[in-house]
């Protein structure tokens, strides 16, 4: 398992970023400090450990490699956490988890609850469209998940996390040029047991937050398990729109997720998972405030609210309450059978997920109607994965398989304006497309014992991708060029006739992703890696096309065929080279990497005037360099006292711009002199975990973490930015010497830091910004009764 760690917090002026600066005396200082600190562990007693220290020192199993090993073996570096350790840490869902990991941001994006705009190493998007692909790729019991929708909710009766940095093309395809998310959920045991878990928060000037969760599983016949797992939260909205004092944020989840296991042979046991989720929500809290031009939203016409506000502030107005409502059905069926060809196993994994999704959301983000927007999204997707893992002659660890991916996707956007934006009525335009996408892969992965101490990690993966995409133009779709109300995904009365699709297109993408690299044992509790490696995200087609073949598109971007706007667009390449260490040293762990990664046609969603205010405009802008430093690690002072912290630096700088980024009619030194977005300088974490016994009454064990993470851009022209984020967790829990009974006070973001989901900045007709807000202080009681 890795270090505990945390996020960070953010400024009001406007500065140029530091990510061009070379390294700080006092970032060196301060990782060779926690280097020195970590690593001096010869003065540690070898007792016996107990409590919550002793948990998140545990050995963490995972499967980074597609086969169980211990993540300290595993030449990645890996963050992973078991279920008793998420417990401990109070990770309530994957955002939270991401507080303190060196150089991730696992950001929800806030334009609708739950989804996901997760960073690694400085490689993420600042896109919502679902036809975009992530560069953190999420893995749900071995099923990649097709869309980054609905994503960042609550990690209950998980039996574990892995959080893999860098690319991982060879064993998990395309779309994990950062890196990829393992989350695996528990199955039943070889006894029955059982949990429930009851929660209530607050902190803001909104409601309070409450939760209910439980879980019971165990044997059912001597070769049937089953497990039963149900959470519920009702939360009344942590924020206060400053329009009318009501509260904002309001969300009602609930999960239901069973688990059967069969023991069909010796050799052959099957697993069948089945979840059901639905969220009803409020829509964005979105914030309006001064942009990068320095320009404010318009003096409200309502008197005595204001409609621009402080950056640094969890205030806003709106007039549109908005909503977003979810509904996700997912199944798998695992079957493995142990062979004794190689001693292996074979093991195959189908997945089938639907996802649906109706939002509505004041964009404008101001006190009175200009722009609101609404969406309807249908996603089906359904996997198939084969694979082959064993061991032959005690030298060679080989994994081999196939993949299979296919995903239709719907998607309908309709754009309101208010009275007197176009006409003297209110009015809308529709629009958005149909999505396929087929893909399969051949994959092996060879891990070679050279000698005792020289491993020698191949691999290589070849993927076939193919993409097809009609798409409807928002603008041609509107009762202002005569004609009516349409939509794609889901017809109803009002709708009078389905929208018309301007552009038609196919696409197919071939590569291979290749993996060179060897393990060093210095030691059976150290070991260097070094390896280099060849990632790929998707090529595609833009859904949300709000720009006419008439408009006038910024060079370089027109082509000979106007027409072609939504795309497609080609895939990006990163090549990583990292020279890595991890060691155990007593009861202390030390991990560290330095990295280069070179990505070729980087992608990256562009903003220009347009009809509708705004045309977001995909395409492949640059060739760019990323430089980056990780370290992390943990050591038991003593039997109850365990120090964690972890440092991540980046160097990130564009090589080779191809795009006019920062708008000004050029493409020229002043775009390549531009920060890469959601690339900050800076992360770094520390962390003390205590227990104190009460005899045999049980014991308490406290916590508290800092994390820091550096301002850094979020748009391409660097005028929006994410401001630095400091954040302080701390929490007190009572456990009972037999773990039956645990009662805990905890507090999430002490400081009341600010931290905004994006920054969009909005068109100058309606000035300021759209910046969804995260919640801010925290504090919480929970109660978990184990049996």
């Amino acid at each position: 398992m890795k270090s505990t760690e945390l996020p960070c917090s953010l400024p009001l002026t406007r500065h140029r970023f530091s990510s061009r600066h070379p390294l700080r005396f006092k970032h060196l200082a301060l990782a060779a400090g926690i280097a020195a600190s970590l690593g001096n562990t010869t003065a540690v007693a070898q007792t016996q450990m107990r409590g919550s220290a002793a948990t998140l020192m545990e050995e963490v199993i995972v499967t980074a490699r597609k086969r169980e090993e211990n993540s300290q073996d595993v030449p990645i570096l890996v963050s992973a956490y078991n279920s008793d350790q998420l417990d401990a840490l109070k990770v309530r869902n994957m955002e939270s988890l991401s507080v303190g990991l060196p150089n991730v941001s696992l950001d929800d994006a806030g334009t609708a609850k739950g989804y996901a705009n997760f960073s690694i190493r400085g490689l993420g998007i600042n896109s919502s469209i679902l036809s975009i692909d992530p560069t953190v790729g999420i893995f749900v019991d071995g099923v990649y998940m097709g869309v980054s929708s609905g994503m960042v909710f609550d990690v209950f009766d998980l039996e574990s996390v892995e959080v893999l940095r860098g690319p991982q093309g060879t064993l998990f395809g395309r779309n994990v040029t950062g890196g990829a998310i393992l989350m695996n959920t528990k199955k039943p045991g070889d006894e029955l047991a059982g949990s429930i878990k009851a929660a209530v928060d607050g902190g803001g000037p909104g409601g309070l937050n409450k939760y209910l969760m439980g879980t019971i599983g165990g044997p059912v016949t001597d070769t049937v398990g089953a497990k039963f797992t149900m959470y519920l939260n009702d939360d009344d909205g942590w924020f206060e729109n400053q329009l009318d004092g009501e509260d904002f944020g309001a969300a009602e989840q609930e999960m239901i997720r069973g688990v059967v296991t069969w023991q069909a042979a010796d050799s052959t046991d099957v697993i069948f998972r089945w979840e059901h989720a639905k969220n009803d929500s409020d829509g964005p809290a979105g914030q309006n405030h001064r942009n990068g031009d320095g320009v404010e939203a318009a003096t409200n016409a309502i008197p005595g609210v204001t409609s621009s506000w402080d950056r640094d502030s969890h205030d806003f107005s709106i007039d549109e309450r908005g909503f977003y409502n979810t509904k996700t059905d997912f199944m798998t069926l695992e079957i493995n059978h142990d062979v004794a060809f190689g001693d292996g196993t074979i093991t195959n994994i189908t997945g089938w997920r639907t996802y649906e999704a109706q939002s509505l959301g004041d964009i404008d983000s101001q006190p009175f109607w200009i722009f609101h927007s609404s969406s309807w999204t249908e996603q089906d997707q359904v996997s198939n994965e084969l694979r082959y893992t064993g061991r032959f002659a005690e030298k060679a660890n080989l994994t081999t398989g196939i993949f299979y991916f296919n995903s239709d996707l719907d998607y309908h956007e309709r754009r309101l304006f208010g009275p007197n934006v176009f006409t003297a009525s209110p009015i809308s335009f529709d629009g958005g497309g149909i999505y396929g996408v087929e893909t399969w892969a051949i994959f092996s992965s060879l891990d070679y014992d050279v000698t005792e101490s020289l491993i020698l990690n191949l691999g290589l993966r070849y993927s076939y991708e193919e993409k097809e995409a009609r798409i409807a133009t928002l603008p041609a779709n509107s009762p202002l060029f005569g004609d009516p109300t349409c939509n794609i995904v889901a017809p109803s009365p009002s709708d009078a006739a389905s929208c018309q699709f301007d552009f038609e297109d196919s696409e197919d993408w071939s590569n291979w992703s290749p993996k060179i690299g060897m393990t060093y044992l210095l030691s059976d509790d150290a070991r260097l890696f070094a390896h280099w490696t060849r990632s790929f995200r998707s090529g595609g087609y833009n859904l949300r096309n709000t720009a006419l073949p008439t408009d006038t598109i910024p060079a370089p971007y027109d082509s000979e065929d106007p027409a072609d706007i939504p795309g497609p667009f080609d895939e990006e390449t990163v090549d990583n080279f990292e020279l890595g260490f991890k060691s155990e040293f007593g009861r202390s762990r030390l991990n560290a990497a330095v990295f280069y990664n070179q990505i070729k046609d980087m992608q990256r969603e562009l903003n220009f005037p347009g009809a509708l205010g705004t045309n977001q405009l995909i395409r492949n802008t640059a060739d760019a360099q990323i430089f980056g430093i990780e370290i992390d690690g943990a050591i038991a002072v003593t039997d109850s006292l365990l120090l964690t912290a972890s440092i991540g630096w980046l160097d990130a700088e564009y090589q080779d711009v191809k795009a006019d980024l920062n708008g000004d009619g050029n493409i020229d030194s002043q775009d390549e002199d531009l920060d890469l977005p959601r690339a900050p300088e800076l992360t770094y974490s520390v962390g003390v975990n205590h227990d104190l016994s009460l005899g045999s009454v049980g014991y308490i064990a406290s916590r508290i973490s800092y994390a820091f993470r550096d301002e850094s851009a979020y748009t391409d022209n660097n005028k929006g930015f994410i401001t630095e984020q400091k954040m302080l967790n701390a929490g007190v829990d009572f456990h009972t010497n037999d773990e039956s009974w645990v009662v805990g006070i905890y507090g999430n973001n002490l400081l009341d830091d600010v931290k905004h989901g994006g920054d969009t900045q909005l068109p100058a007709s309606i000035g300021g910004t759209f910046a969804p807000l995260a919640k801010g202080r925290v504090l919480g009681l929970e109660v978990t009764y184990k049996f």
